[in-house]
């Protein structure tokens, strides 16, 4: 069930987690708390399920567009008073995009078998 787990993975998952459960020591407003439980909790949930199964390369990309959103929250959700809530959003947005960016050539040399096709 969890065989071939990458390191990633679990990063994605300790960032979600970070970011849900950082409402408890951050001053936030509503939309703030919402949107960080919200979208730290799908981005663990994306780690989970990249745990449970790798071939998933679909959950890659659906955890950079949750980085992203994380990232963005701060305006959309127009939060940007609460700097600690803000700097939160920003730092966690951009390591999971990083995160998710770093998964995903992992994914492709893993479903073509590794490795550079031979040239002839």
């Amino acid at each position: 069930m969890f065989s071939d787990s990458r390191l990633q993975d679990y990063v994605a998952v300790v960032l979600g987690a970070f970011a849900a459960l950082s409402p408890i020591w951050l001053d936030t407003s509503d939309r703030a708390m919402w949107s960080l439980i919200v979208l730290g909790v799908l981005v663990a949930l994306c780690g989970i399920a990249q745990i449970a199964s790798p071939t998933m390369a679909s959950l890659d990309y659906a955890m950079g567009l949750f980085g992203v959103l994380l990232f963005l929250s701060p305006w959309v959700m127009n939060y940007t008073a609460f700097s600690g809530a803000s700097w939160t959003a920003w730092i966690v947005g951009v390591l999971t995009v990083v995160v998710a960016v770093a998964a995903l050539p992992a994914m492709s040399t893993r479903m073509h078998g590794g490795g550079l096709a031979p040239h002839h």
